[in-house]
């Protein structure tokens, strides 16, 4: 399980589905979806999600490049999709998030690993 765990973590802007990642820790499919979820307490499916989000917000906090170019460099599909996850995970859409972390850090003169830890998704 680490070895798939690590692989996405690695990987997570390339499409990663269960087949693939049921072979990198060699087991079948089933039984990989099933022992990920016992052992992260999460599927595979959301926690590729929550990294890639994790990535974005990185980006949207230290770039200054569009919403829709962050959502495909970090592996998302269209930018629906990223928006609508994006909000599931972190609670407001992506381009509020970048307003209020930038506004958050200058009003504050705050360091920025202590934005990363304060607006760190809880899920």
């Amino acid at each position: 399980m680490l070895r798939a765990r690590d692989a996405m973590d690695r990987a997570y802007a390339h499409p990663l589905d269960v087949p693939t990642l049921a072979r990198i820790a060699l087991v079948s499919e089933a039984h990989f979806t099933r022992t990920f979820r016992d052992t992260f307490g999460e599927t595979p499916h959301r926690y590729l999600q929550r990294r890639r989000v994790e990535r974005a917000m990185f980006l949207l906090r230290d770039t200054d490049r569009s919403v829709t170019d962050i959502c495909f460099q970090v592996g998302f599909g269209s930018p629906g999709t990223f928006s609508r996850t994006f909000r599931d995970i972190v609670g407001r859409p992506p381009r509020t998030y970048r307003k209020e972390a930038r506004d958050a850090a200058v009003a504050a003169g705050v360091p920025t690993c202590f934005t990363m830890a304060w607006t760190r998704p809880s899920t």
